[in-house]
């Protein structure tokens, strides 16, 4: 009985410290005034519009005199369970390893194992929102890649299958369409106007236990960098967010949606592993609308294409290259024949803003320039030989071969350790490098050394292109470089992979 009472206790002073936070964030949500408007999907893929959030007045204390169930309760029905399934074929290099020992297959021969391993049919869970009342469904697109079979459970036990209107895996985000009307569904909030400490809800279907929703707050916007997507821009949260809430929806105090939840991070890693441990991500609608608007419209997504490579503009960077101030990144090299190459923009130049908005991370960049069309003019400020120019340039269309090569590159060394030799035309063309490519190669590294070291170690195979700006031909230009460095930080630029990054070299 004294367990009892204690839990019973504990429960009563969760309630408490959670209304105490739920009452101070819809305080603060009373001083937003968001506006939006109406949306029509395209012709054939949804002839229902998709709703826009519209004066979103300020929330009333008394409305959560008994909690959220005014804004969850209307809420839940758009919310549904996908289950998919895929067929696999084995990999036989998965197979058991004493099938590969020389031995074992010495006796029984290469046969033994061939026919381990039969197709088999897997089958994973997720949940979307509906975003308009003919059927059309917001979701991820790991929920349903490469899935045969795709079927949408709605809240009144109604089930339906699902086709694929389109995806997008760069921002792991699918449109999907079922075959109904009249259905309930989720008005498309200003994910944009979201701060740290507003209160939020997640709805889902974790671990297929069931339409599940939890609460917490904004913990940060604007996440992005861990490599689960080639555009992140996430929203993160502490509400709990499981295994079987991908593609369910984020929603704020109004019952908005604001997001699409994506992602966990975990002792499992980051991704949809693990279980919550109060960091969990979202799609935010600014990102994951304009998404869909060109699925149902055009049935895929274009991008446009500015043909930099670029790189985090560290402290160290920006004393190296003369910026007091905070913000930008780092041009580490320029594609030929693109519009930043046609501009006059350069390695080692600092985009500084797009369009008057300042630009402070790669992430934050990338996503920029992805969400303007092909042809669309922008105006650049950079920071260039120690001074701010401004530049208009107008941006092309991203291929696939485009989007490889236009990835965030940060290189790290140190040149301490360091082996190099000259590079010759044959060591060029084994490295792929471009033609014309001049430098020293690296042929070691010093385990022991700063270079093995650093954050993203200098490794065997990389040029060296630039010591401190001046451009390196040979072995004889890169040892005079050195011995004018003295035990200063040195700037380096390196070219790994055909793809050049610029990199501060710290002495021990």
């Amino acid at each position: 009985m004294e367990s009892r009472v204690l839990k019973i206790r504990h429960w009563v002073a969760t309630v408490v410290v959670l209304v105490a936070l739920a009452g101070g964030a819809v305080l603060s949500q009373g001083f937003k005034n968001w506006t939006g408007h109406t949306v029509f999907g395209a012709p054939g893929a949804s002839g229902a519009p998709i709703a826009m959030t519209q004066n979103a007045l300020p929330v009333s204390l008394g409305n959560f005199a008994n909690g959220f169930s005014a804004v969850l309760k209307p809420a839940l029905p758009a919310v549904v369970n996908i289950s998919s399934s895929k067929v696999v074929k084995p990999d036989r290099n998965q197979q058991s390893p004493i099938f590969n020992d020389p031995m074992f297959r010495q006796f029984f021969g290469d046969q033994f194992g061939q026919g381990q391993g039969h197709p088999r049919r897997e089958q994973s869970l997720g949940s979307g929102v509906i975003v308009t009342s003919d059927g059309t469904i917001l979701t991820n697109n790991h929920v349903v890649e490469g899935a045969t079979d795709i079927r949408v459970a709605l809240s009144d036990k109604r089930e339906f299958q699902a086709k694929v209107i389109g995806t997008d895996p760069k921002t792991d985000i699918a449109v999907l369409k079922i075959d109904a009307t009249n259905l309930p569904t989720l008005a498309v909030g200003d994910s944009n106007q979201l701060q740290v400490g507003d209160l939020i809800f997640a709805i889902g279907d974790p671990f297929g236990v069931g339409e599940t929703a939890t609460m917490g707050i904004v913990s940060a916007t604007g996440r992005g960098g861990f490599g689960i997507e080639n555009y992140e821009n996430f929203i993160q949260t502490d509400a709990a967010i499981n295994p079987g809430n991908s593609g369910g929806a984020m929603i704020d105090i109004h019952g908005n949606l604001v997001g699409i939840n994506t992602a966990i991070l975990s002792h499992g890693g980051m991704g949809g592993e693990g279980g919550n441990e109060g960091v969990g991500f979202a799609i935010p609608m600014s990102m994951a609308k304009p998404i869909m608007d060109q699925i149902l419209t055009h049935g895929k997504v274009v991008r446009g294409y500015l043909g930099v490579h670029i790189q985090e503009l560290t402290p160290e960077l920006a004393r190296a290259f003369g910026l007091k101030d905070g913000g930008g990144v780092l041009i580490g090299d320029v594609s030929p024949d693109t519009p930043a190459a046609q501009a006059g923009l350069k390695k080692g130049d600092v985009i500084l803003q797009v369009n008057g908005q300042p630009v402070n991370a790669p992430n934050q960049l990338q996503v920029q320039i992805s969400q303007f069309a092909p042809g669309t003019p922008i105006k650049l400020q950079i920071w260039h030989n120690g001074a701010t120019q401004n530049v208009s340039l107008k941006l092309a269309e991203l291929t696939e071969h485009d989007d490889k090569q236009a990835s965030s590159e940060t290189t790290g060394a140190a040149l301490e350790g360091v082996q190099v030799e000259d590079l010759t035309s044959d060591i060029s063309q084994e490295l792929n490098l471009p033609p014309g490519t001049r430098g020293v190669v690296v042929t070691s590294v010093d385990p022991s050394s700063p270079a093995a070291a650093a954050q993203t170690p200098l490794r065997r195979g990389d040029v060296i292109q630039e010591i401190n700006h001046k451009p390196i031909g040979n072995t004889s230009d890169y040892q005079q470089a050195l011995s004018g460095a003295d035990k200063q930080p040195v700037l380096i630029l390196v070219n790994h992979g055909g793809v050049t990054g610029y990199v501060v070299v710290e002495p021990r």
